[in-house]
């Protein structure tokens, strides 16, 4: 059997690091995750509470804030609880098992971009150090 979840996902808001009373770092929070949606239809966004643990737990909530793409990996539990009416209730939250980077930090601030220099050049050939292979068919490629 499989608990498995992946997800991406923008943050909701900033994590907050806590430590349970025996000094175990965690931090809950959500992230929005937008649904596929066929064309002429609204997109959809889902909001997906998380939990991270230990080191995992610091490493998001020094290196991420709102808005903030994320990649995450972990399984879905569920928690019972009473709230403060005496209600009881049920939580489904991810426990993120592996959290990562999912845009670059040039990507995830706006900088200005300079593009009075020329884009570069990987390519030392010319224009004639080409020739042309003709038609090929499958069998004539190596992979």
């Amino acid at each position: 059997m499989f608990n498995l979840v992946v997800l991406t996902g923008r943050l909701t808001a900033d994590p907050e690091l806590k430590t349970t009373q025996s000094g175990i770092s965690v931090t809950s929070f959500s992230i929005a995750v937008n649904r596929r949606y066929r064309s002429g239809e609204e997109p959809q966004t889902d909001f997906i509470n998380i939990v991270a643990w230990r080191q995992s737990a610091e490493f998001v909530a020094k290196y991420f804030k709102k808005g903030s793409m994320i990649g995450i990996e972990g399984s879905i539990q569920t928690r019972k609880y009473t709230d403060k009416n005496g209600n009881n209730r049920t939580a489904f939250e991810v426990v993120a098992n592996n959290v990562q980077f999912v845009e670059s930090k040039r990507d995830a601030a706006p900088q200005e971009q300079n593009f009075s220099e020329p884009a570069a050049s990987f390519s030392n050939a010319g224009a004639n150090d080409f020739s042309d292979l003709g038609e090929l068919s499958d069998d004539d490629l190596p992979f």
